[in-house]
Formats: structure tokens, sequence, C-alpha cells
């Protein structure tokens, strides 16, 4: 067994790793990008009045057919790889000191949560460069039909939409404290700069919570009815959004509230301490 004081070493070289940076801040201007392509295609849909939203990996299949598509594409999964050992990193190591009691493990096992799903986006845009396309939501519906014949799958999938509601619930928080401002080093930001961040913060984290929260019903929804075809992903939050009376209008806000958060993560990229 290894002395604890390697153990230290090693946490402290990750902590002040120059490349751990580089990663997070080149993962943050990538998701801040993907948010762009969805929030585009979401607008255009709400604008022409028809047509179908999509999630992340819809946005980049649409264009994988594209002149120098693939580009595009090995950048994000790059872009996604990169954000999630960032926030691995961040959950494993505590690189930003949240510390061990019940609110530090819950801001790290959320940190881990993001990690993975950005990996499973990672392999999704691989996958795309390799020709394999992908799911939409057939793939949810397949995942929650798996996870509901394991042994307590209903509690399991149900967990996982309240855990979904309740990022929603995080998100508004933070759209409306400002708490995100936190994170910035808004020192560093110029007095023209800053209003806007904070307009980017607030709306994008507003349309984040939205969508969250429809995602988290249906989920447990699912759970509630044994029927995996409740399960929807992002596109089909908002296409659930789009479907509502003044369906165009509340599509279109929540897809500018999440071109926000895009520019949001963009400026994060560059000001935020990672």
């Amino acid at each position: 067994m290894r002395p604890c004081g390697y153990r230290r070493a090693v946490t402290e070289h990750v902590e002040q790793s120059r490349w751990i940076e580089r990663s997070g801040r080149f993962g943050l201007a990538t998701k801040g990008v993907a948010y762009l392509l969805v929030a585009i295609v979401a607008l255009k849909v709400a604008v022409g009045g028809g047509g179908q939203t999509e999630d992340h990996q819809g946005a980049l299949q649409t264009r994988a057919d594209e002149p120098f598509g693939w580009v595009l594409i090995a950048l994000v999964a790059l872009g996604f790889g990169s954000y999630a050992v960032w926030r691995l990193v961040q959950a494993v190591f505590d690189r930003d000191r949240e510390g061990d009691d019940p609110k530090g493990l819950a801001k790290r096992a959320g940190e881990l949560g993001e990690g993975l799903l950005y990996a499973a986006l990672a392999v999704g845009a691989i996958a795309i460069l390799a020709g394999s396309g992908g799911g939409g939501s057939q793939e949810e519906d397949h995942v929650t039909a798996v996870v509901l014949d394991l042994p307590l799958g209903r509690w399991l999938v149900g967990f996982a939409g309240a855990a979904i509601i309740g990022a929603g619930v995080v998100n508004a928080y933070r759209a409306v404290s400002g708490s995100f401002r936190k994170e910035l080093r808004e020192e560093a930001m110029n007095g023209l700069a800053r209003p806007w961040y904070i307009a980017f913060g607030v709306a994008g984290h507003f349309a984040r919570a939205v969508v969250f929260a429809l995602v988290g019903v249906f989920l447990v929804r699912a759970a509630w009815q044994y029927d995996p075809r409740e399960a929807i992903g992002l596109d089909e939050a908002l296409q659930k959004l789009a479907g509502e009376p003044y369906g165009a209008f509340l599509l279109g806000a929540v897809a500018l509230g999440l071109a926000a958060y895009g520019l949001f993560c963009i400026v994060q990229a560059r000001y935020r301490d990672v």
C-alpha cells in the first residue's frame, strides 16, 4: 500500500495541472457550441412551425453530411472528452475543495454525474464519426426498458428522474440567486461584458431548469407507469414544448435561453476558475 504522502502528492499535482485547466476551458467552450447548435435547430422549428427538434447528438448528426462536418464532430468529441476529464478530476480529487461534508459530497456527486454524461456524449460523437449514427428517443426508450427490467429497476428510473428534476431546481435557484457568478473571475472582465454575462447566465439557467424538469417528470412517469416509452431526452422535451398552446412562442423562448447558456459557457471558458 502506498503511503498517504504519495496520494497527497498526486492530488496536489492534479490540482495544479495546467492540462486539467486547459481541458476544462476547452470543454466549456465545446459545451457552449453544442448548446448553440441545439438552440439554432429549435429556433428554426419555432419560427418555421414544423420539423423536429434535436439534442446534442442529433445536432451533430445533422452536420455529419455537410462539407468538413467531420472536423466539427471530431472537435466536439475531443471537447466533450476534455470536459468529462475535468469534471471527473473535480469529483475524485476535489479540485474545487468542496470538502467531505454532505454538501460537498453532493456537489462532487453532481460533478461525477456530469463527467460520466459528457463521456457518454463524447462516445456518441465518436460513433457518428464512425458512421453508426445516434438513437435519439429510441435510445432513451431502450436504456429505460433495460433499467426497468433490473431488480428495483422502477426505483432506479424513478430516482434518476427525481435527480434530474432536482438538477432543474438547482438551475432555477442559480438563475434567481445569481450564484453562478461565484465561479467567475469578474474582476478580469470589463464593465461592458459583465452585464451580458449575467444576463446569459440567468436566461440560460432558467431554460435548463425548464428542460430538466420536463425530462425528469417524464422519466418519473415512465417508472410509475412501467412504460419506457414515456422516457424522453432533450430533443423530445423541446418537442413537447412545441406541441403546447403557444408552443412556437414557448419553444422559441427556451431556445433563446439555451443559446444564452451556450454563450454563458463560452464566456466561462475564458473567465471561470477551473
